[in-house]
């Protein structure tokens, strides 16, 4: 009983459906970037087009795409699904949202990867949150065209 009211609450609540959405999307991200980090990309450094990469930014590169992918889709079909503009402008536009996000993103955990001394994980964690509540605003009224009045229906 309870946990149909709360389904229901999510179901009815356009902000709480972006959270499910970024929550699987962040989930997928932090998997694939402890997978890649601890287990794939094992040397500290890659050369890549002649450039010396860290292993947690390659690891950053992989993780994020695919949780942006798996954002996107839930986003499109869960949440901003009254949108009347063409699928793949939402995504060429959700992308062009999600790519600064990755800079933003590597900022904040080079910065505190390399400055605090933090655990590569927990540098990955609380970069996605500190820059989670714009991405709302971002994507409802940029990648799918609506409008922010009502964002909580």
């Amino acid at each position: 009983m309870a946990e149909q009211t709360i389904l229901r609450r999510i179901g009815k609540n356009q902000v709480l459906r972006f959270i499910v959405s970024a929550g699987m999307g962040f989930l997928v991200d932090i998997s694939a970037f402890h997978l890649f980090y601890h287990n794939i990309f094992e040397k500290k450094t890659y050369l890549v087009f002649s450039r010396t990469l860290g292993n947690y930014t390659l690891s950053l590169a992989v993780s994020f795409f695919l949780g942006v992918v798996v954002n996107f889709l839930i986003t499109r079909y869960m949440v901003f699904n009254e949108s009347n503009s063409k699928p793949s402008k939402q995504f060429v536009r959700f992308v062009s949202v999600a790519i600064i996000g990755y800079f933003a993103n590597l900022f904040v955990i080079r910065t505190l990867i390399e400055t605090f001394n933090f655990n590569a994980d927990l540098a990955r964690i609380t970069a996605a949150l500190s820059l989670f509540f714009a991405s709302f605003f971002i994507h409802k009224a940029f990648s799918f065209s609506l409008s922010l009045r009502h964002h909580v229906s």
